[in-house]
């Protein structure tokens, strides 16, 4: 499985890779030499995904090398290179490389700049103003359930855990004693964050919350201020994000621009 999944990831490496050259070979086959340059740079790219080097990785990067310039001799000695079908998927391969070769371009000549960057965190900083709700909730299917449930609670308070793991039907939340966290009430269905906005911390809705999903008991367990994440920890997020945003605006500014016949 590991030669398999090293071998697609070269093939892919081939098909972008623009190698050096060098006089130094690693191989030959029938030969013909494999440039050692080639070698190197698989390795350099292995390791920059992560991936350490090791004398394993090292072999089977070499035999994998080894094996392709054989089977490229083959299929030269056939002359399929010659055919209307490999020559059509190279047209295609051209094609998806010079593209992305555009784009590279676009986004190294465009850069996201810090002050584009700091201005999408302040809009979603003032789009996360507000509170966060500590929440728990049973969920049933009928109104009558709902309410008998509300009138044990009204009796004891503190069996809210324990009914909602015999009775919510929300599996997620029903295993942990109904405890759905910290979130914001529009992170919800209306008529939930809407309920849940009504009440005050330690408190259980009196009535059922209806929604799409059944009937809701409500419990508010504690709230506070919404503390949005430092712009260190979402800086690059967001760069990706906006560099995205870019490309696909050059995107369909080329198609506008171009002079289509149908």
């Amino acid at each position: 499985m590991k030669k398999q999944l090293l071998s697609v990831l070269l093939a892919s490496a081939f098909l972008g890779a623009a190698l050096p050259a060098s006089a130094q070979t690693l191989a030959t086959v029938n030969g013909v030499a494999i440039p050692e340059a080639r070698y190197n740079f698989f390795i350099e790219q292995f390791e920059q995904s992560g991936r350490p080097k090791t004398p394993e990785l090292e072999a089977q990067v070499k035999e994998e090398l080894i094996r392709r310039a054989v089977f490229e001799q083959a299929a030269s000695k056939l002359k399929l290179e010659d055919s209307k079908e490999f020559k059509e998927e190279m047209d295609l391969a051209r094609q998806t490389f010079l593209i992305r070769a555009l784009f590279q371009k676009y986004q190294k000549d465009h850069p996201v700049t810090e002050a584009a960057i700091k201005a999408e965190y302040d809009k979603f900083v003032a789009a996360n103003k507000g509170q966060e709700y500590n929440s728990a909730h049973i969920l049933v299917d009928k109104e009558d359930d709902a309410k008998a449930i509300i009138a044990e609670l009204k009796k004891d308070p503190k069996k809210f855990e324990s009914i909602a793991k015999e009775k919510s039907k929300d599996p997620g939340s029903g295993a942990k004693g109904g405890e759905l966290g910290w979130s914001r009430p529009d992170a919800y269905v209306p008529e939930f964050a809407d309920a849940l906005k009504k009440l005050k911390k330690g408190e259980i809705t009196q009535e059922p919350v209806k929604t799409q999903f059944g009937y809701h008991i409500l419990q508010l367990k504690d709230l506070r201020d919404s503390k949005p994440p430092e712009l260190s920890a979402v800086k690059s997020q967001i760069e990706e994000t906006l560099a995205q945003q870019q490309l696909t605006e050059y995107q369909e500014k080329l198609y506008k621009e171009a002079k289509i016949e149908k």
